[in-house]
């Protein structure tokens, strides 16, 4: 499958299209952010397009009262209409809105909201007021619709979160709904704000996850793989603590399963030592494919937090597990092991890399070693001191010992 992200915001772009997502599988090699600025074009030439006409309708308002004109809208103005008008009308008359929205028939607005304009709508989040934003909210989970939600979240304010966190109590649906949020900054505030809630919404949140569908556990990956390390952290905490071996076997299973070892690893780079701990002792990390799928996806790999998550985890493995990891290292295309010490320079993580290259098998070391031979002096002295430093003199004998002969 693709990256969770990339996916998300192809189903985005073909909502916002109107045509199946299953036409725009070939735009997936623009990546997340290219997809995300697409439909982000499309949407505002769409909505510019009835400018002169929501201006017309806007002119409107302040005539008729609310008590008359809506419950007309209501009866005879087709929802893809309504909603596409409702964010221009609404910034230009707030206070109107905040009306609108007391009156407003939550299934009338759950029909019209997948033609809003986040944008707009989201300039009257300040003044929205939250009970009506709840029960439309409620109404669009209840139609399993999570891709109209996810967008607005981008710009759910503190009183809405909070209004949310009460009166919202679809778990499933909040976190399908956040997979389809493009910001991780966003989504880092609500996480960050259920954290810290009078509610103990979060242990609810994992419990939901850890028993859910491949689906629902991909969703979650999707987000909070997205968030700030302090967020991953105390999220791992929880999820470590609340789940049992056999679920937290089975989770990362479905992850595997799903060629989803990217976002998992993004996610592993920012757990505690608490957490990492408990992972590493998990007997799926002493399964042999379920480690071929972790390390390989990194033959080619530059990115640092995917590097992170496997170089943290295998800080904490036992022996055997790190074993297996150095020796597959071995295996990786020769450029992929040329940059390895910038990379981990860059992570911080040299104990965990030359604990598993000390544990890895002759021939991964030599491999290694000749690969290293080729590195400005500098930094293959850099490497020896490292090595000697650690302690590691002996158990690297045989990568040191090619290192210097093929140079």
């Amino acid at each position: 499958m693709s990256d969770l992200v990339t996916r998300a915001q192809t189903i985005l772009l073909a909502r916002t299209l109107h045509v199946p997502a299953e036409r725009l599988a070939h735009l997936e090699k623009l990546g997340a952010q290219g997809l995300h600025e697409l439909q982000e074009r499309m949407a505002r030439v769409i909505f510019e397009r009835h400018n002169a006409t929501f201006s017309r309708l806007s002119m409107l308002v302040p005539v008729v009262p609310l008590s008359i004109s809506l419950p007309l809208v209501q009866r005879l103005v087709p929802p893809v209409m309504a909603g596409r008008a409702a964010g221009a009308i609404g910034v230009d008359h707030p206070r109107k809105a905040v009306e609108a929205l007391g009156i407003l028939d939550p299934g009338y607005a759950a029909d019209g909201a997948p033609y809003m304009d986040p944008h707009t709508v989201g300039r009257l989040a300040d003044v929205a007021p939250p009970q009506p934003v709840v029960r439309i909210v409620n109404e669009i989970l209840r139609r399993r619709d999570y891709v109209t939600a996810g967008p607005f979240l981008a710009y759910a304010t503190p009183q809405l979160i909070e209004a949310v966190e009460h009166g919202v109590h679809d778990d499933e649906g909040l976190i399908r709904s956040a997979a389809y949020s493009y910001s991780g900054e966003s989504i880092s505030v609500i996480v960050r704000h259920l954290l810290a809630g009078p509610t103990g919404r979060i242990p609810r949140l994992i419990q939901t996850i850890v028993s859910g569908s491949a689906e629902l556990r991909l969703a979650a990956l999707s987000v909070f793989a997205r968030t700030d390390s302090d967020v991953i952290a105390a999220i791992g905490d929880i999820l470590f603590d609340l789940g049992t071996p056999e679920e937290i076997a089975d989770l990362v299973t479905t992850f595997v399963e799903a060629e989803a070892v990217p976002e998992t690893l993004r996610f592993i780079a920012h757990l505690t030592p608490t957490a990492l701990a408990v992972l590493a002792a998990n007997p799926i990390m002493r399964d042999a494919a379920t480690i071929a799928a972790v390390v390989d996806v990194l033959d080619g790999c530059a990115e640092h937090d995917q590097w992170r998550g496997l170089l943290a985890l295998a800080e904490h493995v036992e022996p055997d597990t790190a074993r297996r990891i150095g020796t597959r290292l071995g295996d990786f295309d020769a450029a992929t092991l040329t940059r390895l010490p910038a990379v981990t320079a860059a992570t911080e993580l040299w104990p965990p890399l030359l604990r598993v290259l000390a544990a890895a098998e002759a021939s991964a070391q030599s491999r290694i070693g000749e690969t290293w031979s080729t590195l400005p002096e500098s930094e293959r002295s850099g490497l020896e001191q490292r090595i000697r430093a650690h302690g590691l003199d002996e158990p690297l004998t045989t990568l040191t010992a090619t290192l210097h002969l093929v140079h």
